[in-house]
């Protein structure tokens, strides 16, 4: 579309408004010549006068006044949206979307999140917990945070904490009636809980021994898309759960899971909070960043 479309129309329309080609111009800081001419050639390509000048006062012509009034508030609801995304580059506000896994939410980022949007009243934060690595930013999705395994090499990412250990977990009743495994292949002959994490189904359970990693094929009955409710079935007696050990601390403090095969974990470098790799981050982004960081150096 011709730029000077759009010019034109809001030069008529200021003209409209102030009845002065003068005003009009300071208006839009040009000279009241370069206004003419915008209007003469809105009129040209319309085909039509829209406006009526004398020596002593401006007005809308019949064809002038109905332009203006079915285009008028279209031209209203551009500048306005121009006027309001404007502001999302300059103080943070706006919608910030973040994506993270439900487990770290509760463990780990909710204390951020909650001071944050107290800081900065003006943001409005949207939260979309899930356990698998999707493409968050095809998704609008601002922020994200996931273990450093996983990450994409053309990010940005600031470790929020780690290294993190992958362990094996079961209640005391679930021991009590089936044993301890001794050593990861043991879990072949355990009821293991899993988790489907986006399409596929995780039930390869990584190991690390003499500084070699390896994998165990497990089985269960139990398949769960949420990790909060596959640890609920886990400390309700029904099976044995792989999970990061420091999303599971307090129910190992209660005594309510009890880890086992820990000479055996695994081990990541840890969760990292990661953006887009853009030369322009908008405030809103910026300041949860920062925020982030600041919370991490406490």
């Amino acid at each position: 579309m011709d730029k000077n479309r759009l010019d034109g129309l809001l030069a008529l329309k200021l003209v409209a408004e102030k009845r002065n080609f003068t005003a009009a111009a300071s208006e839009l800081d040009v000279s009241p010549s370069a206004i003419s001419q915008m209007i003469r050639q809105l009129e040209t390509r319309l085909g039509v006068t829209l406006l009526t000048r004398t020596t002593r006062a401006t007005s809308l012509t019949e064809a002038g006044q109905r332009f203006l009034s079915e285009a008028g508030p279209a031209l209203d609801q551009i500048l306005n949206a121009m006027d309001s995304v404007g502001t999302l580059g300059t103080k943070p506000s706006g919608l910030l979307r973040l994506n993270m896994p439900r487990s770290l939410y509760h463990s780990f980022m909710e204390p951020i999140v909650s001071s944050f949007i107290k800081k900065y009243p003006e943001v409005t934060v949207e939260l979309y917990l899930e356990d698998y690595a999707s493409d968050i930013f095809e998704s609008g999705f601002d922020a994200g945070v996931r273990l450093s395994d996983i990450l994409a090499k053309d990010v940005i990412a600031t470790k929020l904490y780690g290294p993190v250990r992958f362990v094996v977990a079961g209640s005391p009743k679930y021991f009590d009636r089936h044993g301890r495994p001794k050593k990861p292949r043991d879990l072949l002959s355990h009821n293991c809980i899993l988790i489907r994490l986006g399409g596929g189904l995780y039930d390869r359970w990584e190991f690390q021994e003499r500084g070699k990693d390896f994998q165990v094929h497990v089985k269960g009955n139990l398949i769960f898309s949420d990790s909060n409710l596959m640890l609920d079935a886990a400390t309700a007696g029904h099976g044995l759960v792989y999970a990061a050990e420091e999303n599971i601390k307090e129910k190992v403090k209660s005594g309510k899971l009890e880890i086992a095969l820990a000479s055996y974990a695994a081990e990541s470098e840890g969760f990292y909070l990661y953006y887009p790799s853009r030369s322009q981050i908008l405030p809103k982004l910026r300041a949860f960043i920062d925020h982030v960081k600041a919370y991490i150096k406490k």
